[in-house]
């Protein structure tokens, strides 16, 4: 009886040792499977594929832009002087023909000075010339004085009045030019600029206090419509028509989109930036806007077909131009050349060389070769895919390591 309990005790000490060498032995073959599947999944790269979309039939450019006046008026003296004193500032509105400066033109009163006492002389002289030839005329019945002598005297008596007429007519244009000592406004408007101060030396050419520069003593504008000037690429050229619209912003209110009407275009082509100069205007009663801003200016309009866009992350530069990486259906990867039509803030416009059903890999790694196999996971924020696999993988790692310890 004690031979057969020890018989039955060894056998059921045999069967625990070889199951629990079955279970060891099977579950380092799991374990080893795991590993490797493991150490596989970490030698393939993995990458995030993105999908090429089709634009809508649109075609939108964004340029910058000159806002201006609807008139803008830099104002000159016509006479040379000095600032007596300026009646109008910055900022100031002004009517048509309203005062802005006055001007002291010593040279000026001199010339008109002179200019007065020769007509005078030159009046005196016509009355004695005139006197003359009546007199001459008159002994024409006596015949005390030869025809000819009478003739030379008529004569000279024209000349005189014509001479007289020469002073009054010089008269009056220093008169006219002594009415520009009082720098007027051309129209309605605002003060733009005011480049003068009292007692500036100024002229034609401006404000002569300034060498070697053209200063305008004042700036008029019409503040009331504005003009934006924005010159257009040749590829934009036959969208510029009457019912184009312009959505504009500026730095002075950058969240402010303002929508400025297609006024006309030069139709013509600078030839030195083949572009050419448009034309749009906007009602500016609230005056919010002002003359002289810069603008950045979309412009929007309808195309046949629509065009593929990516993001710019996705774009390759190598060698052989610009390309993208596209993972096939081996799940390996080949790089296609594209064709760029425009490159935008966050995406680009491809013409050629993808299309809509493409796995285009987004932001590729620089060590990313032709043919190389890859492993597609999906992106997550604050994720990077090139030293680090996912949350979820790392526990399934941790979790292996703690069962192997046991």
């Amino acid at each position: 009886m004690d031979n057969l309990g020890r018989k039955v005790f060894l056998i059921v000490v045999v069967i625990v040792v070889l199951a629990f060498l079955g279970y060891r032995f099977s579950a380092n073959q799991q374990e080893a499977a795991a590993l490797q599947t493991d150490t596989v999944d970490r030698t393939v790269t993995p990458v995030a594929i993105t999908h090429a979309k089709l634009s809508d039939a649109t075609d939108t450019i964004t340029l910058p832009g000159n806002i201006v006046g609807w008139n803008e008026a830099p104002i000159y003296a016509r006479v040379t002087g000095y600032v007596k004193e300026w009646h109008k500032d910055y900022g100031h509105e002004v009517k048509k023909g309203e005062v802005l400066a006055e001007i002291t033109t010593p040279d000026l009163d001199a010339e008109y000075r002179q200019a007065v006492a020769d007509l005078q002389s030159e009046r005196a002289k016509n009355e004695l010339a005139d006197l003359t030839a009546k007199r001459y005329v008159a002994m024409r019945h006596n015949q005390a004085l030869s025809e000819q002598a009478i003739s030379v005297q008529v004569a000279e008596a024209k000349a005189q009045a014509a001479k007289v007429k020469a002073a009054e007519q010089k008269v009056k244009n220093i008169e006219a030019f002594i009415g520009f000592k009082q720098v007027t406004a051309p129209f309605d408007g605002v003060v733009i600029q005011r480049n003068i101060s009292v007692g500036d030396l100024v002229g034609k050419e401006g404000n002569l206090n300034t060498p070697n520069a053209k200063n305008n003593l004042f700036t008029v504008a019409v503040v009331d419509k504005l003009r934006l000037f924005v010159s257009v690429p040749e590829s934009f050229g036959a969208f510029l028509s009457p019912g184009l619209t312009a959505d504009v912003t500026v730095p002075q209110f950058p969240n402010r989109h303002f929508t400025f009407e297609f006024l006309t275009v030069s139709k013509g082509f600078d030839t030195n930036t083949r572009t050419a100069v448009a034309v749009f205007t906007i009602d500016n009663k609230d005056r919010v806007l002002w003359p002289g801003s810069y603008a950045t200016v979309h412009l929007t309009a309808p195309v046949d077909l629509g065009v593929m866009t990516i993001p710019t992350s996705a774009m390759v530069f190598q060698e052989h131009g610009t390309q993208v990486a596209v993972v096939g259906e081996d799940d390996r990867l080949h790089f296609k050349p594209i064709v760029v039509a425009k490159i935008l803030d966050n995406v680009i416009e491809v013409t050629q060389g993808i299309s809509e059903s493409d796995r285009i890999v987004n932001n590729p790694g620089a060590a990313l070769l032709e043919g190389d196999k890859v492993r597609i996971v999906k992106a997550a924020g604050g994720y990077d895919l090139v030293t680090r696999e996912a949350p979820a993988s790392e526990a399934s790692t941790q979790k292996k390591q703690s069962t192997k310890s046991l």
